[in-house]
């Protein structure tokens, strides 16, 4: 790896031996976050527009550009001003699966009222030569873990057998979470390459992220896409990314200001992520 050298002031030098001393962590690690932080280049950093709970409550504004969403990580997803179908995230380019079934690739000027970002750098990489469905990926990235208190991103490729998707319907601002979702297409694809996007949150930020696991998926070809609610395939390629900082963007937008967002959205959350039409 490159070396550094450099001078700095004899305060910046004390606060630095400091640091190593009480937090346990090398000069190189500081400076390298440091680093990190100063370039907005956010390794091991989740970017996250608005919060779970303002989507709950119907709070579907958009209240960033994808260019800014695409400035802070590569690997991601989301959702579109009113609810407008699934983002997903795939080597810095963003793409709507809609709930026709078609996928379009995302301009930069779009606004974004929900979203979670990362640069994504795998810490740990493993095959999966027989998986039966979705709870097995999960089952094998708990392996990955080390800890239920820190936020996790995951990258699946591969072909899959079968990969089970919906997206939701465009929706008017302030329609619950859980009406909303209940207007969904879902679409089941065989004989699939593509890749699935994923983050496990912990479950004290059920307030601001989805708590668990929360997958989507993207075709090779980019044609199709959606929310995962289950999959099955052979010979998958597993990826995980450990994040130990989280970056929080608020909105602005009047909805979100005036939105009440002290009601506990974990239940509506869990309806609302796996819900299926029967």
């Amino acid at each position: 790896m490159p070396k550094l050298e450099a001078e700095i002031s004899e305060f910046l030098w004390d606060a630095l031996k400091v640091h190593v001393d009480v937090g346990g962590r090398t000069k190189d690690q500081i400076v390298s976050e440091a680093l990190s932080l100063y370039f907005q280049s956010y390794s091991n950093t989740l970017y996250q527009v608005s919060t779970s709970s303002a989507l709950v409550e119907g709070v579907y504004r958009g209240a960033i550009p994808v260019s800014t969403l695409r400035a802070h990580g590569d690997l991601g997803l989301g959702t579109f001003e009113d609810l407008d179908g699934e983002m997903i995230i795939v080597d810095g380019q963003v793409y709507q699966a809609l709930a026709d079934g078609s996928v379009h690739l995302v301009a930069d000027d779009v606004k974004v009222p929900f979203a979670v970002i990362t640069k994504f750098e795998p810490d740990h990489v493993a095959a999966l030569n027989n998986c039966d469905n979705v709870d097995r990926i999960r089952a094998e990235f708990d392996k990955f873990r080390e800890s239920n208190n820190l936020f996790y991103a995951f990258r699946v490729n591969g072909k899959f057998d079968s990969v089970h998707v919906r997206s939701v319907c465009k929706t008017k601002e302030g329609v619950p979470l859980v009406q909303a979702a209940a207007a969904q297409a879902e679409f089941t694809y065989q004989n699939i390459e593509g890749t699935l996007v994923g983050f496990w949150s912990p479950e004290y930020a059920k307030s601001f992220n989805v708590p668990g696991y929360h997958f989507h998926f993207l075709s090779e070809d980019r044609s199709k896409g959606g929310h995962v609610l289950d999959c099955s395939g052979k010979s998958l390629k597993l990826e995980s990314h450990r994040e130990s900082m989280i970056a929080v963007v608020l909105p602005e937008t009047q909805e979100f200001l005036s939105a009440d967002l002290s009601r506990d959205p974990s239940k509506d959350l869990n309806k609302a992520e796996n819900s299926r039409n029967k």
